[in-house]
């Protein structure tokens, strides 16, 4: 494997970050280190990508050692925290994962790689060369303080088939490579291997996946809200869970993990548009002189398509909406909103995006190119409207916030209802981190894609440094409601993004 050095960007950006971010993360170092009420010997982590320690679009070691409940326990073990265990990827394994013959679908952690571009230096590419984790070879089954499972949704952590190799094989699978990897037993379930450390102390982050993956999907799923259906065996893995599902399964969690000694903390979830994933490429990424834009107006399929629109019974508002006209400057991305109505004589639903559609960050490579090789005329974007799943639209972001509303209520009123249990906001911790940024007394961090520090380079899952700021929110959450003094980390600490 080829040595990976971390690489934090040029001093500008640096520069750039302190004096643009809000300062809120500060800590007084020479405070003597305090439990307060709470007992920190047992601390469990139970959750999804988020608490695994996920990042770079791949589970990897390296993210693992700096893994939120990792950095946690370190400072937790300054005022009597125990030991803290985790399941750790093979040292030089890189993210993919087959079991036995079958290839899991995993893919290698995400680095930056010099492109010779002067322009754009580096992009994301999978590492190389590429060594993958066969857990029919490598599981290590056992109880383990982080209970963190990538892609794990609110249904999974009681679901005793979650851990059995059995499901891999299933169509759709019924099990997760990633716990199936560490269960105790092929019959256990996240929630009882967590709950069975008896935890004196524990945190709770799960749930974010039961909107994200429709929207890394750019809405390519269903909406079971919408659908009123209740039985998540049969949703798909690209669906949003129905709010009552939600909070039917929600509340078992909490209840398995919570005894009446003990105190923990729940973690609400975040705005995924607040992520890089969805604000990278802009909605008008497309420039055009004079003469570009005049020959797009030309095209012909956009000539049909205005015509069809000018012909038919809308309303002079939804006219405007359909039609697609190019200016000298930027131009907003075609797309194809299937949000939209039909309507007739109108054969497609294209528009253009605004300022309230988010283009997906994998879609930023298809951005003026040709979806015909050799025919200049079906540039995607201009003549070829983006696909359905290349963009979350306005009307699906609707979904996704209505059912992210309706979990954070419940999460709210479960941490509500027992004392012992505090709610952490990492909605406002993600919002901030991507409008005014997060100052720290030695740098700062922000949600710019590859640049800013936070997010690692899948656009959704936190670097070390990202993890190392939200635990410092966290130890002030923990020291104000349990009257003790867990001291902050440096998040300079804490490595960002990597090249090879």
């Amino acid at each position: 494997m080829k040595t990976l050095v971390q690489k934090y960007w040029p001093i500008v950006v640096l520069i750039y970050l302190v004096a643009g971010c809000d300062s809120d993360i500060s800590g007084d170092f020479g405070d003597d280190p305090d439990p307060g009420s709470a007992d920190f010997s047992t601390f469990v982590a139970l959750g999804d990508s988020y608490i695994a320690g996920y990042a770079d679009g791949a589970l990897y070691r390296d993210a693992q050692l700096n893994s939120l409940p990792a950095i946690l326990a370190q400072q937790f073990a300054l005022v009597g925290g125990g030991a803290f265990t985790q399941p750790g990827m093979p040292v030089d394994a890189t993210g993919s994962m087959f079991f036995g013959m079958t290839d899991l679908g995993r893919t290698d952690r995400l680095i930056l790689v010099p492109t010779g571009d002067p322009l754009s230096p580096a992009a994301p590419a999978e590492i190389t060369p590429s060594i993958s984790t066969d857990i029919a070879t490598e599981s290590i089954p056992g109880l383990y303080n982080n209970t963190g499972v990538p892609g794990a949704k609110v249904f999974h952590p009681g679901s005793t088939g979650y851990g059995n190799p059995a499901g891999l094989l299933l169509m759709p699978p019924s099990a997760n490579p990633y716990f199936v990897r560490f269960a105790s037993t092929t019959a256990s379930s996240m929630q009882a291997d967590a709950a069975d450390q008896n935890p004196s102390f524990f945190i709770l982050w799960v749930g974010t996946y039961d909107v994200l993956f429709y929207a890394l999907a750019g809405g390519d799923g269903v909406d079971q809200n919408a659908a009123n259906n209740i039985n998540p065996v049969s949703y798909g893995p690209d669906d949003i869970s129905d709010d009552a599902v939600f909070a039917a399964f929600y509340a078992p969690i909490v209840a398995a993990l919570n005894t009446a000694d003990n105190k923990g903390v729940l973690i609400n979830l975040p705005d995924v548009t607040t992520m890089p994933y969805f604000t990278t490429v802009p909605y008008n990424a497309t420039p055009m002189d004079a003469a570009t834009a005049a020959a797009s107006n030309s095209l012909p399929q956009i000539v049909n398509h205005n015509n069809e629109v000018a012909a038919s019974a809308l309303t002079p508002a939804e006219k405007a909406e359909r039609t697609i006209t190019f200016v000298t400057g930027q131009n907003a991305l075609v797309i194809n909103d299937d949000e939209l109505p039909p309507v007739a004589g109108i054969t497609e639903n294209w528009r253009q995006a605004t300022a309230t559609d988010y283009v997906v960050l994998p879609t930023r490579p298809k951005l003026g190119t040709e979806s015909v090789m050799g025919d200049p005329t079906t540039i995607w974007g201009v003549g070829t409207p983006l696909l359905d799943e290349d963009v979350l639209s306005a009307g699906e972001v609707a979904r996704v916030e209505t059912a992210r509303t309706a979990y954070n209520v419940t999460i709210t009123d479960q941490a509500d209802a027992d004392p012992n249990l505090l709610l952490f906001d990492a909605d406002a911790f993600f919002t901030e981190l991507s409008t005014t940024g997060i100052l720290y007394g030695s740098g700062g961090i922000s949600s710019t894609f590859a640049q800013g520090g936070g997010y690692s380079l899948d656009g959704v899952d936190l670097t070390a440094r990202g993890y190392a700021a939200l635990a410092n929110e966290m130890f002030k959450l923990i020291n104000a409601g349990f009257g003790g003094y867990i001291p902050p980390v440096d998040p300079s600490d804490y490595t960002t993004v990597f090249y090879q």
